[in-house]
């Protein structure tokens, strides 16, 4: 082993000019010799010491921290939130950003995927390389939207609850996560033990008062007997199982959307800021020009948002079908619908049933797959469908511009292109793109 210990980069520093910001959360910087360095907590033009946290001398690229910043960028803030920074919790990547150069750099990364992987420009995408904060999160610098309504806290050792740091399986103990919405830190998870348990999630629905716990023991461990200071429904995850199983209260919280309230079981989809699910209904229905009696497929349709949107618009004579794999969703997803007897929800992997409901032809598509794509194969179904137009809701800007590709190879391009900040001080960012057939844009 002694050859490998010593080929480890880590912990080596290097004096280096931040080039651009890459997909991830970080920006590239290259040694004196070359060698390409991811650096978190850097900034573009900024020249800073990093040091090196991943990598051998041997590997493509190294990982690396800004633990000096030398010549600082205009766009530089001391970081709000105590517990952002080299070495420590892993959950934000921009709390050293003003607000809105956090979302010129999340443009830059979409435009250069959109580019690299899709061959284009913002204009040919339909985009104005905006990206659009949430009603309400536009703050001044040094100030936080407390946005997250569901929190995955890690427990370590000694039962206190924290967030692992980056790339890491340790635990960074906290007293306060400055992202978490104002429904979890009022139940406060980090103000307690939680002895025998590997992680504690709390959940604060957006439409409702409800919250809830979901808690995962450590092989062997005992529930703990949960006292927090809000009203609280508690869940824990089966050992052997891996289930959800209820322990007391409600196994769901209810959401609001567009009109409708939506029953969302642990396990069952929904999106994190609360101005979310409101925001892209708008912008999938804006852009699909819903019309009665029209037939629509809503994929990955999670506990039925789209599905609902979509049936609401098309009328009695319409139809819709949502797929969804998650048991547990496609349950809530029949039961949030079930008002409306043009709604029909499948269960099982999008490529496995798409095929066998022997569809050959749809009006409109909605499809917001998991953050590896919807894949080659599946956009060549639908493609073949022969949709007026198809809404691509996408959380990883790499994803949508790999299945864009795709669907320019079937005849469809995007017409237009919208990118919304609901996921303030990290790197995510979510899109909405519009597909229409190329031969009928006449």
């Amino acid at each position: 082993m002694q050859h490998e210990t010593e080929a480890s980069l880590v912990g080596h520093e290097y004096e280096v000019e931040v080039g651009p910001v890459a997909h991830g959360g970080h920006c590239v910087a290259r040694t004196d010799a070359g060698r390409v360095l991811f650096v978190r907590h850097a900034l573009p033009g900024e020249r800073v010491v990093a040091r090196v946290t991943e990598g051998e001398s041997t590997s493509r690229f190294l990982r690396a921290d800004a633990v000096q910043v030398l010549e600082a960028s205009k766009d530089r803030v001391e970081a709000p939130c105590p517990f952002s920074g080299p070495g420590k919790c892993g959950g934000c990547d921009w709390q050293h950003a003003k607000p809105g150069a956090q979302r010129r750099l999340k443009g830059e990364v979409i435009a250069e995927q959109l580019m690299r992987l899709a061959g284009l420009t913002p204009e040919e995408a339909g985009w104005d390389g905006t990206v659009v904060p949430a009603d309400g999160d536009k703050l001044p610098a040094g100030e936080v939207p407390a946005w997250r309504t569901r929190v995955q806290y890690a427990v370590d050792a000694e039962g206190h609850a924290g967030l692992r740091k980056h790339r890491s399986h340790e635990v960074e103990v906290i007293d306060r996560c400055l992202i978490a919405a104002p429904g979890v830190t009022e139940l406060g998870i980090e103000k307690r033990e939680w002895p025998q348990m590997a992680s504690v999630e709390a959940i604060a629905a957006s439409g409702s008062g409800d919250r809830q716990v979901v808690l995962t023991p450590r092989p062997g461990g005992r529930l703990p007997i949960v006292e927090l200071d809000k009203p609280v429904s508690v869940l824990r995850i089966g050992e052997k199982d891996k289930q959800v199983h209820p322990v007391h209260g409600r196994a769901f919280v209810r959401e609001r959307a567009d009109g409708r309230t939506y029953r969302v079981g642990e396990g069952g989809f929904w999106q994190v800021h609360p101005q979310a699910a409101d925001m892209l209904v708008k912008a999938v229905m804006q852009g699909l020009m819903p019309r009665k009696g029209d037939m629509a497929l809503d994929l990955y349709c999670g506990v039925g948002l789209f599905a609902g949107a979509l049936a609401e618009r098309i009328g009695d004579k319409g139809a819709v079908l949502g797929i969804e794999s998650g048991k547990r969703a496609v349950e809530d997803a029949r039961h949030n619908l079930k008002d409306l007897d043009r709604v029909r929800i499948e269960q099982g992997k999008v490529e496995q049933v798409l095929p066998r409901t022997r569809i050959e032809e749809a009006d409109l598509i909605v499809l917001d797959p998991p953050r590896a794509g919807a894949g080659k194969q599946t956009v060549r179904h639908l493609a073949s469908l022969g949709a007026r137009r198809i809404a691509y809701v996408a959380c990883d800007p790499a994803a949508l511009a790999r299945d864009l590709a795709y669907f320019a190879e079937e005849g469809y391009k995007p017409v237009k292109l919208r990118a919304f900040d609901f996921f303030p001080m990290t790197h995510h960012v979510e899109c909405v793109a519009i597909l229409k057939p190329v031969a009928k844009e006449a």
